[in-house]
This record gives C-alpha cells, sequence and structure tokens, in this order.
C-alpha cells in the first residue's frame, strides 16, 4: 500500500473537525470552573496528554474511514469507483489490516490521557479506572463506528435516522466530552451540554452527504433520509439540526447549573458564547435555505455547497467554544 493509497483510505480533510473538536473540548475544559487545577497552569503534563489524545482521535476517525470503505465497497464500485478498494489499488484484507492496526493505536494510548492531578507517566498508569474515563469513551466510538458500518453489528448506515443517531453520538456529543476529559472530570452538566449541540447539529446535518450518494447506497440497501423521504422533504426534516442546536450556547450560558447554581450551565465567556450562537443561527438558516432551493440539485451534485458549510459550521464552533473559554 502507497501513502496515497493510505491518504486516499483515511480521507485527512475528514479527519480536521475531529481533532479540532479534540483539541477544542480540552480548551472549554481548561477555563472553565471544573478544571481540577485551580491555579489553571498550562504543564507540559497538560499539554502532553491533549497532543496524545487529538492524535488518537484522528486515528480512530481514519479507521472508521477505512472500515466504511470496506463495508460500502459494493456501493462505491458505483458512487465512487475511483477510491482505492473499487480501484482495485487496494485490497480487502490489507484494507482490514491497516484498519485494526488503526484502532489498536487509537485506542490503546488513551488509557494514558488522564487529568490532573495524575501528572506523571506512573500515576497515569496506576491511576483509579473513573480517572481513565476518555479511554471508555474512545472505546464507546469504536464500538459506534463497528455499529454503523457492519453488518454483524447492525450496519445502522441502512436504517435512516438510526444511522445519523449513530453518527452524532460519537462524532459529536461523544467528542466534545471526550476532549473534556482530558483535563478535567465530565461528572457535571457543562460537557454534556456542549456535547448535545454538536450532537444535535449532526443528527440532522450529517446526511448532507448522502444525496449524492443516493444511486449506490439504493442498490447497497442503504435507506438514508433521502431515499426515505425524497430530496425535498429531507431538507425540511433535516432544517432544525442546523438552526436549534446553536440556540442552546446562549440558552446555556444564561440558566444555571443544576449541580452548582451559582454558575450558569456554561461557564465560558457570555456574550462571546451568545454572539457565536446567533451567528451560528444565521449561518444555518442561510445553509437550509441554499439546500431548499433546488433540493434535488443536491442528488446531482458530488460536493454541493452545504455540505462544505456543514464542515465550516463545525468547525467554527469549535474554534468559537475554544476562544469563549479562554
Amino acid at each position: 500500500m502507497t501513502l496515497k493509497d493510505l491518504k486516499d483510505l483515511s480521507r485527512p480533510f475528514t479527519l480536521l473537525p475531529p481533532l479540532l473538536g479534540i483539541v477544542s473540548g480540552a480548551v472549554c475544559a481548561f477555563g472553565s470552573v471544573h478544571n481540577p487545577d485551580p491555579t489553571h497552569r498550562l504543564t507540559w503534563s497538560v499539554l502532553a496528554t491533549i497532543v496524545l489524545g487529538s492524535v488518537c482521535a484522528s486515528l480512530m476517525n481514519a479507521a472508521s474511514n477505512i472500515l466504511n470503505q470496506i463495508a460500502d465497497l459494493e456501493i462505491d464500485r458505483v458512487n465512487k469507483p475511483q477510491r482505492p478498494l473499487p480501484s482495485g489499488r487496494v485490497s480487502v484484507g490489507g484494507a482490514w489490516t491497516t484498519t485494526v492496526v488503526m484502532y489498536a493505536l487509537a485506542l490503546l494510548p488513551t488509557w494514558l490521557v488522564v487529568p490532573h492531578p495524575y501528572d506523571s507517566l506512573s500515576a497515569k498508569v496506576s491511576a483509579p479506572v473513573p480517572a481513565h474515563i476518555c479511554f471508555f469513551i474512545y472505546l464507546a466510538g469504536l464500538l459506534f463506528t463497528l455499529v454503523y458500518s457492519v453488518p454483524r453489528f447492525g450496519r445502522t448506515k441502512r436504517l435512516g435516522w438510526l444511522a445519523n443517531l449513530t453518527i452524532a453520538v460519537p462524532r459529536g456529543t461523544l467528542l466534545k466530552v471526550a476532549g473534556w476529559s482530558m483535563v478535567a472530570p465530565v461528572w457535571s452538566a457543562e460537557p454534556w451540554w456542549i456535547g448535545a449541540i454538536f450532537g444535535l447539529f449532526l443528527l440532522g446535518a450529517s446526511s448532507t452527504k448522502d444525496f449524492s450518494d443516493m444511486d449506490g447506497d439504493r442498490r447497497g440497501g442503504c435507506r438514508t433520509l433521502p431515499i426515505i423521504y425524497g430530496p425535498r422533504r429531507a431538507v425540511a426534516l433535516m432544517a432544525p439540526s442546523f438552526v436549534l442546536p446553536w440556540l442552546l450556547m446562549p440558552l446555556g450560558a444564561l440558566l444555571p447549573d443544576p449541580g452548582n447554581p451559582i454558575h450558569p450551565i456554561l461557564t465560558g465567556h457570555g456574550a462571546v458564547l451568545v454572539v457565536l450562537g446567533m451567528l451560528l443561527c444565521v449561518w444555518g438558516i442561510y445553509t437550509v435555505r441554499l439546500m431548499a432551493r433546488d433540493p434535488n440539485a443536491l442528488a446531482t451534485v458530488e460536493n454541493h455547497p452545504s455540505w462544505t458549510h456543514m464542515y465550516l459550521m463545525m468547525m467554527a464552533a469549535q474554534i468559537g467554544f475554544a476562544i469563549a473559554y479562554l
């Protein structure tokens, strides 16, 4: 397998959002009231933990990309025949070996991703099991990728909304909580509130790419939203996910934390969170209008502008959250 084949299999462009999501989640935890280090020191231990967790997140996403291409081989013969597997550049056996190695490299090192006060290597290895929550979140993420792609585990990719849920939970909610867990405990409402915002966004927005793949998905038995409902109704069903989740940002900055009402649920800079949430709502409305203008065009253009907006919106939200907690 050449480096080009590995690049085409892992699809590097899709690795940036999870990498950014992990770093953003860690920055949010560092700047929050839940940071276990009262002095908020940016130590080498903290930096090394975040870097390790970020690299593992990218490897996990790359492994899931390859796994999905193995499971979608017959579909990609129709939709994307130039990819390494349907074109014959890479064997299925070689792709499986690469997937297993990447999953192992993505999961096993996260046992060392433990927040303060476990700062030395020996302390991280022997920390109590609850302190290793990041490892178990990554394990859950790995299982979600199997459930999404592999028939033996259910292959929810063929099951409409269940497919979207199987994407939204690990790549939206759990991703943010995993990043948070590298710096601070996850046993408060704040990391889950942030994770819910991204999970609800992906619940609908993750279908953006399904429109151009309808022919192959239909032949492969995958009943995605545009196949089940048709392009126009699918756009209408997806629309709330582009707008409503961002309203949870100003709401979270105003509502008291149920576990400690002396501060709000979101403890970043309130004004930044409110403005960012409103701007993302406007951006979401614009993206929905792009899709609604000609829903059938989504099925004929491989990279419709709405797909690009979806990725850019998610990355802008990740960066914005980090800024709000600096």
